[in-house]
């Protein structure tokens, strides 16, 4: 028998059926049933079979031609061994047969053809083109546009459909297949355009501007929601035709553009729309709460339709520049500092909010370099001079933190302004006894802030060292004397101020202060001399910390600039050494103990010598042990230093007994009253030998100091021509060794003055060498490269005039010559 075979026309038969491809379809006793999945639908087909219990019938189906869309011709080759029991073949036909669809599109079959050969041999299917394409029936594309047209406007208008959409997506299909794509495009299109136009009126009327701007949204949105479902139905066009011209826009676009043409580029309507979103944005920057929901879907809705940048961000820069600006200004005449950094950094934080909340993120960059000029950098320096001062001085972290991460958004310093305002603290002469002290805690608080506030931002650090290089040398050589003394106070011996680890901390924040100073050699002519002081007086607090000190200074300015004070430690050592051997070997008469130390004249500080009356004891004892010492050392010459001996006296007082530390002046003058009561200024000067400035300093240490041993009459601070002195049996003390030689560890005004001069005169000899060994390397040489070799190789600051001084001193002792032909160069005499 034969059956009627409807096969499918849509894409579905593409996938079933592929050119020059081969299947085999196998079948058992039962009736054969392959069935062939297509896409939207279904179809089924199936072959006749001979029924029979004992014999299996195989069929094979091959698709040898390729295949048209349009139709089949089928010719099916049965095979069978004597299945039937007639034995005959039976022929099947596949006639075409006629299938509708629920689009009312017809397809017909062609009709299949089958062939018989010998039995036995295999049949074969053969699929063929159809020799005629169908054609769409009549009115076929009006109508199915008429039923498009009616789904598209019932979108438009928010009613219900009345065709299902698979089918609306169907018959799009097949206007697409059969070359109708131009025609539906442009009728689509003015459908749409025809409904956006009609839109425009309502916006045209009177409205307040929120009630405005939610209508536009409303628009927006609805318009938005009704493209989506349009593309869907067309969404095989979209795929199709649209793809393949370029130049056309996809459906969502093509409702774009027309939203943008009829709508937003209406000027009214844009004008107005704007003007609403600055105005909102504008009351939520004074402060009042709007309908931030409402601003996001309008603005996306600007950014969607392209004119985001041209409509909207150039008047919205322009409004927050105009807004800012004037903030600016008034706020920083109002308020604080820190106030004000505090707003500068809500106003940043707001404004990072806006564009994350509804901005488009174009935005951000414009808006925020905007802000930071407006509220920072137009008030960079006022900001500073205003309020840097009151940061600093209350050490207030938190807001020099915020002034840091603020400023470091504009480009330009802020350092250098920190350190300029602190010059007060070096030049101002009153401030000379806390000035060291205050530079190490200014230091350790601008560390501190370069460490949290400034992030350890290198230039910072840079510009640090270099502000207090400056301000530090802004009194030639006082800090480098300040800072000398104030080591010697901190090694002295009856500091207890702190422990050794303290200590130590202390001798490296004040090298840091020392690396910032020029004349380092002022600094090694005044250490050198307090520690001189220290050693010999017996002040010296630790061994430890001076040789610590020590090596901190070798380390930063070399072996030369600590060998003197080095040969000093050995001096006191090997007299250690020498005393040892003078007690073993020498019986000393008397019931004095005597200690010597014997100094290398080129390591210790010159001092003037001072010839006076020493008591007869002591006078052999010297003797005794200038005789040993030249017995071993011979070809050396000793000379007695007075002002830095030092006695301790066994006295008694009405109290009791007492022991007193005393420098040798001192001891000198009190041995005098062992020989009467009373004495006046003139007899101890006679009798002591001591220099009158001298001998006053001792007699104000004795009889006006804590310790009073002896009366001074009249009462008075200073001694005075004609003052008496006698002893003061009446004097008391909790301790019983008692200190009174502290006279002999301050520094007077000439002693000061002699050490500078001392320098001076050390750096005339350097300026000295320093040209004659660049003249004898160049032979000739102008002024000015002389002058600039020479302040490469000093490392004090020297000035032109001093200079000038000294290169005539060269002249005149004949170490070089001014050139006869040009004043302005010097040739070297060799």
């Amino acid at each position: 028998k034969a059956k009627n075979v409807v096969l499918p026309l849509n894409k579905a038969r593409n996938s079933l059926i592929t050119s020059s491809k081969k299947r085999k379809i196998n079948s058992s006793e039962r009736e054969d049933i392959d069935s062939i999945s297509s896409s939207p639908k279904t179809t089924n087909y199936s072959s006749s079979s001979c029924t029979s219990t004992s014999q299996h019938i195989q069929k094979k189906l091959r698709f040898e031609d390729s295949v048209d869309f349009i139709g089949l011709d089928v010719k099916m080759a049965e095979e069978s061994s004597a299945s039937c029991s007639s034995n005959k073949m039976k022929t099947v036909f596949l006639a075409g047969g006629v299938g509708h669809h629920a689009n009312g599109l017809t397809k017909t079959a062609g009709s299949t053809t089958f062939s018989n050969s010998k039995p036995g041999a295999a049949k074969k299917l053969v699929i063929k083109n159809f020799k005629e394409k169908p054609k769409l029936p009549e009115n076929y594309t009006h109508e199915t546009w008429q039923k498009l047209k009616e789904a598209v406007e019932a979108i438009q208008n928010s009613i219900s459909i009345k065709y299902n959409l698979e089918e609306l997506y169907q018959a799009v299909e097949n206007l697409c297949s059969h070359k109708i794509s131009a025609k539906l495009y442009k009728q689509l299109q003015v459908v749409c355009e025809d409904h956006i136009k009609a839109q425009i009126d309502q916006f045209r009327e009177y409205l307040f501007l929120t009630l405005f701007l939610k209508k536009i949204d409303k628009c927006w949105q609805d318009h938005c929601r009704q493209m989506i479902m349009i593309r869907s139905i067309f969404l095989f066009l979209d795929r199709t035709y649209v793809l393949q011209n370029s130049m056309l826009p996809s459906v969502w676009d093509m409702g774009l553009e027309l939203f943008r043409f009829y709508i937003i580029s209406d000027m009214k309507v844009q004008s107005k729309t704007i003007d609403g979103i600055l105005l909102l944005i504008e009351r939520e920057r004074s402060g009042e709460t709007i309908d931030r929901s409402l601003l996001r879907s309008l603005l996306s809705m600007l950014s969607d339709l392209q004119i985001y940048q041209d409509s909207f961000e150039q008047r919205f820069l322009e409004e927050t520049n105009r807004l800012y600006a004037a903030e600016g200004q008034r706020l920083m005449q109002e308020r604080e500092v820190p106030d004000y950094l505090h707003h500068v950094n809500k106003r940043l934080e707001e404004e990072a909010d806006r564009v994350i909340t509804y901005l488009d993120q174009s935005t951000q960059k414009p808006l925020i370099a905007t802000v930071e000029k407006q509220l920072l950098g137009e008030h960079l320096t006022a900001t500073l001079q205003k309020g840097l001062n009151h940061l600093l001085d209350e050490n207030r972290i938190q807001d020099l933190c915020l002034l840091y991460q603020l400023f470091s958004r504009v480009r330009g310093g802020v350092l250098l302004e920190i350190w300029i305002i602190h010059f007060t603290m070096v030049i101002n002469p009153e401030k000379d006894k806390t000035m060291v002290q205050e530079l190490l805690d200014f230091k350790d608080k601008v560390d501190h802030i370069i460490h949290v506030c400034f992030m350890k931002n290198e230039k910072f650090v840079n510009a640090m060292k270099e502000a207090f290089e400056t301000f530090i040398n802004k009194r030639t050589n006082k800090p480098a004397e300040l800072i000398a003394k104030h080591v010697d106070w901190k090694l002295r011996a009856g500091n207890k101020e702190a422990t050794d680890e303290e200590l130590e901390k202390m001798l490296d924040k004040i090298m840091i202060i020392f690396r910032f100073i020029y004349g380092k050699d002022v600094f090694e002519a005044f250490y050198k001399k307090d520690l001189a002081k220290r050693l010999l007086v017996g002040k010296s607090a630790s061994v430890d910390a001076e040789k610590s000190m020590l090596s901190k200074l070798k380390h930063e300015c070399g072996a030369a600039f600590t060998s003197k004070l080095e040969g000093m430690f050995k001096d006191m050592e090997l007299s250690k050494d020498i005393m040892v051997q003078f007690k073993q070997c020498q019986n000393l008469p008397g019931n004095i103990e005597l200690t010597v130390n014997i100094l290398t004249m080129g390591y210790w500080p010159t001092y003037v010598p001072m010839e006076v009356h020493l008591l007869p004891e002591m006078v052999r004892l010297q003797e005794i042990f200038k005789t040993f010492y030249l017995g071993k050392h011979s070809g050396r010459k000793l000379q007695w230093q007075s002002t830095l001996g030092h006695c301790v006296l066994k006295a008694e007082f009405k109290e009791g007994k007492k022991e007193l530390q005393v420098s040798l002046f001192q001891t000198l003058v009190l041995l005098m009253f062992n020989e009467g009561e009373e004495f006046t200024l003139e007899e101890i000067k006679l009798a002591t030998g001591i220099e009158d400035g001298e001998l006053r300093r001792t007699l104000q240490s004795l009889a006006c100091g804590k310790a009073r041993v002896i009366h001074k009459v009249p009462k008075s601070k200073d001694v005075e021509d004609g003052d008496k002195f006698s002893c003061n049996d009446d004097f008391k003390h909790k301790l019983f060794r008692i200190k009174i030689n502290q006279i002999q560890m301050k520094e007077t005004v000439e002693e000061q003055a002699s050490t500078t001069e001392r320098v001076y005169q050390d750096r005339q000899y350097q300026i000295d060498a320093a040209i004659v060994r660049i003249m004898k390397m160049r032979k000739t040489l102008s002024h000015n490269l002389l002058v600039s070799e020479v302040y490469n190789q000093l490392k004090f600051p020297v000035k032109p005039a001093d200079l000038k001084k000294r290169i005539e001193s060269l002249i005149d002792r004949d170490y070089m010559e001014r050139d006869k032909e040009n004043p302005n160069q010097y040739n070297y005499v060799a």
